[in-house]
């Protein structure tokens, strides 16, 4: 147990946001419970685990509370519930080490808040952030919200209070704002702040632009340029390395040929479902299953074997296309 916790804390080790140290407890209940576990607990709590090792950055959901939840009913005897299973049963093979390491790169630059390695022109960003820290309205303003919130309240442990996050198609979680409720009040104060000065938020007194970001989600690959940046298409990001950055995860080659290609090769995996199914019924086997299938396909007879066997194996798990009626 304790030679598969510390290879499992090696390949943590190093990561952004001290992986390692936030996941040492789970993972070493995850190698101690597994000594005790039937085979099927072991391979349902097995993709959780390989999960906890994929930067979180790709995680969908909280993995590592998911997989606490999923220890702690086997730990007290019980079998995981139909919520569970369904999680684990919805999610996808974990991305490959060449993905992972990609991203797990990227994450130590946001984990900083830099961005260099992406975008090229800084003189940009350290010209509206000279402008505003010395702008003695911004001051004055939040000194205003500081007399009208106990804005401790809402720091992190770096002293950072972070403005409502923005979201894909600027679609937002909550909309709705009562400002009988204090942290609401606060929200939507700090939030006004935040968009006045083209704010990420405040570490202490001290106001914190907004960047050109580029960042990795589960879903794509995030660019957001600030309302205030000139942006120059050609001069401000390093357009290369973001495509090799997003291109990790890209299974392979696309584009209109290629669809095309993919249309006519599930059309053909289709027919060769139904000409098994009728080599089958007439016992044909062999050389002359082939020339069976060959004629089906309208293809000629000297056709390798093998094109048949991958276009069976390509969609083998595809769901039969019904015609509509």
């Amino acid at each position: 147990m304790t030679k598969a916790l510390d290879l499992d804390l090696k390949k943590l080790k190093g990561r952004a946001y001290h992986r390692a140290e936030w996941a040492e407890a789970v993972l070493g209940r995850y190698h101690s419970a597994i000594q005790n576990l039937s085979n099927l607990d072991v391979q349902q709590l097995h993709l959780l685990h390989n999960w906890m090792l994929v930067p979180p950055t790709l995680w969908p959901f909280n993995v590592q509370d998911v997989l606490a939840d999923c220890l702690a009913a086997l730990e007290k005897g019980k079998r995981l519930n139909s919520r569970q299973r369904l999680l684990i049963d919805l999610l996808p093979e974990p991305p490959d080490k060449n993905i992972c390491n990609a991203v797990a790169d990227h994450e130590l630059y946001v984990q900083k808040g830099a961005y260099e390695n992406l975008v090229k022109t800084q003189a940009k960003y350290s010209q509206n952030e000279l402008a505003i820290r010395t702008d003695p309205q911004l001051r004055s303003q939040w000194e205003r919200i500081k007399a009208a919130f106990n804005v401790q309240d809402y720091r992190d442990h770096k002293g950072v209070i972070r403005r409502t996050m923005g979201a894909e198609r600027n679609l937002r979680p909550s909309f709705h704002v009562n400002l009988h409720r204090r942290e609401d009040a606060f929200r939507a104060a700090f939030d006004a702040f935040c968009l006045r000065w083209n704010l990420y938020g405040m570490q202490n007194d001290e106001p914190l632009l907004l960047k050109l970001a580029v960042n990795i989600t589960p879903f794509g690959t995030m660019i957001h340029i600030p309302a205030y940046w000139s942006f120059d298409p050609k001069r401000d990001i390093r357009w290369g390395a973001i495509a090799s950055l997003h291109r990790a995860r890209v299974p392979g080659r696309q584009g209109s040929a290629l669809a095309e290609g993919l249309a006519e090769r599930m059309k053909a995996a289709e027919k060769l479902r139904h000409l098994d199914k009728e080599a089958l019924r007439l016992g044909l086997k062999g050389e002359k299953k082939h020339e069976f299938l060959c004629k089906g396909l309208g293809w000629v007879p000297r056709t390798s074997p093998k094109r048949i066997s991958r276009l069976r194996a390509e969609f083998k798990n595809s769901r039969p296309v019904n015609k509509a009626k």
